[in-house]
Parts: structure tokens; sequence; C-alpha cells
């Protein structure tokens, strides 16, 4: 099994959700020889910044014009981090919450490689994603407890987010497991950390 793991926390390993991730990435490797990893940190990947030539070269595309060489190289570099998914079987995120939502180098990373003909199309039939046959499992660290009965859906523009992208890339296998708490004190932290990493090697052993 070849995963895609893609770190959203600058936290290092002192992240919540980064060890859980460690937890289920250890958890497939005993159970699949030959399993690979491929980690791609937000904080430490030079992500293109999508404006200037990068809009152009997309724009240059839906319309029909030939790409400038300096739109070509930064679509190259586009496709260069869009085939990191293509090659995986699993992609893995390790996300904290950030005001409900993701952190922006992840959001940055997600907008660079979600192109048209590059991680799905479209035609008269809508959206049509190009990563079918591959699971997306979403770890998410939440200093509070985003899952009690008082919270609504509508707060979680986190792991919905996630599952949305997802599903318009073509992948219909979508899990999620929660860290939630991490912000109560020590031993909340610590046993919520227990049980997501518990939930992990679960789901990675039943995959």
């Amino acid at each position: 099994m070849k995963i895609l793991h893609i770190v959203g926390s600058p936290r290092g390993e002192r992240s919540a959700s980064t060890e859980v991730a460690h937890a289920f990435i250890n958890e497939i490797a005993s159970k699949h020889a030959g399993s690979t990893c491929d980690t791609l940190d937000v904080w430490h990947t030079t992500l293109p910044a999508f404006d200037g030539p990068a809009l152009d070269a997309k724009y240059a595309a839906l319309e029909g014009r030939t790409r400038t060489d300096e739109q070509r190289l930064v679509w190259e570099e586009i496709k260069t981090l869009a085939a990191r998914f293509h090659a995986a079987d699993l992609i893995l995120f390790s996300v904290p919450m950030w005001n409900l939502g993701i952190p922006y180098r992840l959001k940055h990373l997600i907008d660079v490689v979600s192109q048209k003909d590059v991680l799905f199309t479209f035609d008269d039939r809508g959206l049509l994603g190009l990563l079918g046959g591959r699971k997306v499992i979403a770890i998410g660290a939440r200093g509070v407890a985003m899952a009690a009965p008082d919270a609504t859906p509508a707060t979680d523009f986190q792991n919905d987010y996630i599952a949305a992208w997802a599903s318009m890339v073509g992948i219909n296998e979508f899990h999620s497991i929660q860290v939630e708490k991490t912000l109560y004190g020590p031993d909340e932290d610590h046993a919520s950390r227990a049980a997501a990493c518990g939930r992990a090697r679960a789901l990675a052993h039943n995959l």
C-alpha cells in the first residue's frame, strides 16, 4: 500500500493529529509488508503561489490559449505535486482545526493541486474526479469538544471540507478520526490521543 501522508500541523512531534497519523501508518506497515509512506509536510514544502503565472496558466488552458514558457514551468511544478496524489493508494490527512477550518498552508496545497485535468475534469455532467479507487482518511485534532451534543454540523469546516474535497476528486471511500479536548489539560489531552490512536490502529487493521 502506498500512503501519501499530508501533514497539516506545524507542531512537529507535539502535534496530536501527527501522533495519531503515525499510529495509523505504523499499523499499516505491520499489516502490509512493503508499504510505503510519502510525507508531504505543507510547512516544509515549497508551494507555488497561485497568482500571476500559475493563475494565467490555468486560464490559458481553459480558454484554449498556448501557455508561455513561464506558465508552462509553474504548471509543471503543480503537476509534480499532484503526481504524488495520483501515486498513492491512500491519502492520509493529519490536520488541526484552526478557527473551525483548516490551516492556510493546507488550503494552499489543495488550491494549487485541485485543477482541471490534474485532479478532476468537468463536462456537461458536472465535476468528474480523477482519483477514483483511492481512499482518504482525515485525522482531525480539535482543542475543544466539537462533537458535543450541542455542536452543529455547520461549525465543522475541517472534517467536512476534507470529505467534500475527496468527493470532488472522485474518492468515495472516506474515513475520519477526531482527537478532541487537546486544550483541556494534560490528562484529557493524553486520554484523547490514546483513544484516537487506538481507533487509528483499528481502522488500519481493518482496511
